[in-house]
């Protein structure tokens, strides 16, 4: 035995890949949805001051106004998931786009609330829709190296929307009352059209071209979204696997038949799986996913988003372009801390900002609540210094939101549940996100009248508090693995098998063989 032999070689720490430029194409531009779901909510911050004094309409109907479009959304985003698995991921986009450019259009000619209402269900739909196919679409053609980075975009771009929304509303505000509100809304049509075009230029998912038996156009589009040659083909081994076609099958009728018979056998019981009887493993995703997108929004995020402009005015300032300006520190800070969340999604995982988001949010509600409630017990001339800690707790957590449970929910939700599985499952979280939206910006008003402004955050907060705990306890992590991997967290599937893992095994060992060659 020679020393060579006796001395194991030391090995180097794998490299990180780059961003693969292609991947990062196709998420950026499916992200670019959100801009327009960031902008139709938080356009309304503004124009419910004008539409209000304009259409002559009360603080009820303003609040059932702003709020109800995350209602209406749950059906937009029940809908995409079964658009999405007919019409594929792209197309799913396109129609989206469309949606918007119509709502928008619809709103800013509203003549009377009635007609504003029909424009705010449409552009509900398009919300619904936008915020289930974005980070499907981005997490499902990102590589594993990649896939927490890329699939924040969606929200990195919500909130470039919201700032765009709060910039229209300061923009727009000089304007007659009769004009300002509608420009603000008509602004959001031009996006769109440039958007639905746009689009068209991205490949389909490979798990929906899989889905559909054509496994060479999926080899296609995962040859130029992996790091490697070897990462495509276990990813297509993966996707195979999970949609249960064999390993050696190729394109052909003989796929399309499998498909078939699959959709067949399983596809029209996706329902019946994930709410009529769960496995224990899907069980315990829905609770995780489900969770997650619950606490997202019972924090009551939406509200501060939605009505900063009154909470601004709460804390001392009174002037209306001032408090619209001021507002637009809100949308600034969201989108200068997700890109925080974003570059660190895939070095420190999605648990450790989940947690220290989820706790700093709790602490930031329960001071401003503190403050506020001070301000009321103070004369007006003792309450500027509370007036400047409300408004710094505020921000502190947006910022706080923003960097964790924001934009990793979103990721985090796209990436746990298995493939025949995932369309449906991310539309039921989406839908209870909007669901948990609308009701908290529909009851924002309402409540701070019964408990105070202050009596409303210290509720966020302990909402907030006791997401701390339930994340902490039920999630698991997911920073580097495989969709396909993410899926064994919870649990081991009975018919699962080690076929696939066997093969990815013995042509990484090939291929190392082939490299000491």
């Amino acid at each position: 035995m020679t020393k060579d032999d006796a001395v194991p070689m030391a090995v180097a720490p794998a490299k990180r890949p780059p961003i693969n430029k292609y991947a990062f194409g196709c998420a950026l531009l499916a992200s670019m949805n959100s801009v327009l779901l960031g902008y139709d909510i938080s356009v309304m911050s503004g124009a419910q001051i004008f539409m209000k004094e304009d259409l002559k309409i009360t603080d009820t109907q303003i609040e059932i106004l702003a709020g109800v479009i995350n209602i209406y959304s749950l059906f937009g985003s029940l809908a995409a998931g079964m658009t999405s698995d007919w019409l594929g991921r792209r197309y799913t986009m396109v129609l989206a786009a469309a949606i918007f450019f119509t709502g928008a259009l619809l709103m800013g000619l509203a003549p009377n609330y009635a007609f504003l209402m029909a424009g705010r269900f449409v552009a509900g739909i398009g919300v619904g829709y936008a915020l289930m196919i974005a980070p499907v679409y981005t997490a499902e053609v990102a590589p594993t190296s990649a896939r927490g980075f890329l699939t924040s975009f969606p929200e990195v771009f919500n909130n470039s929307g919201i700032l765009l929304g709060y910039v229209s509303n300061f923009a727009f505000a000089r304007l007659p009352v009769h004009l300002s509100w509608r420009a603000m809304f008509l602004v959001g049509a031009v996006p769109p059209i440039f958007l639905g075009i746009a689009v068209l230029a991205m490949p389909e998912s490979p798990r929906w071209l899989v889905m559909r038996g054509r496994i060479e156009d999926a080899r296609r589009v995962l040859l130029k979204t992996s790091d490697s040659p070897d990462e495509a083909e276990d990813r297509l081994l993966d996707i195979k696997k999970a949609v249960g076609i064999p390993e050696d099958a190729s394109d052909g009728e003989d796929v399309v038949a499998i498909v078939r018979a699959n959709k067949a056998s399983q596809g029209e019981g996706v329902w019946r799986e994930l709410l009529l009887n769960p496995t224990r493993p899907v069980r315990r995703m829905l609770v995780a996913g489900l969770g997650l997108m619950f606490i997202q929004q019972a924090t009551g995020v939406d509200c501060v988003v939605m009505y900063s402009p009154r909470v601004f005015e709460r804390a001392g300032i009174k002037s209306k372009t001032n408090s619209l300006g001021a507002s637009m520190a809100v949308g600034v800070c969201k989108t200068f801390f997700i890109p925080i969340a974003t570059l660190l999604l895939d070095r420190v995982g999605r648990r450790p900002l989940l947690l220290a988001s989820g706790g700093g949010m709790a602490i930031f509600l329960f001071t401003l609540a503190t403050s506020l409630l001070m301000m009321d017990r103070r004369p007006e001339g003792e309450a500027k210094a509370l007036g400047a800690i409300s408004i710094a707790a505020m921000l502190s957590f947006v910022a706080s939101f923003a960097s964790g449970l924001g934009p990793v929910a979103w990721v985090y939700t796209s990436e746990i549940y298995p493939v025949r599985l995932r369309a449906q499952a991310a539309a039921i979280g989406t839908g209870l996100n909007r669901m948990m939206s609308g009701a908290t910006t529909m009851s924002f008003l309402s409540l701070s009248n019964a408990i105070t402004i202050a009596g409303s955050f210290y509720l966020y907060a302990c909402i907030a508090a006791a997401g701390w705990v339930f994340m902490y306890f039920f999630l698991p992590e997911t920073k580097g693995k495989s969709l396909e991997d993410t899926v064994k967290l919870f649990g081991k599937d009975t018919d699962d098998d080690d076929d696939v893992d066997t093969s990815r095994h013995e042509r990484k060992k090939s291929t190392e063989l082939s490299a000491q060659h």
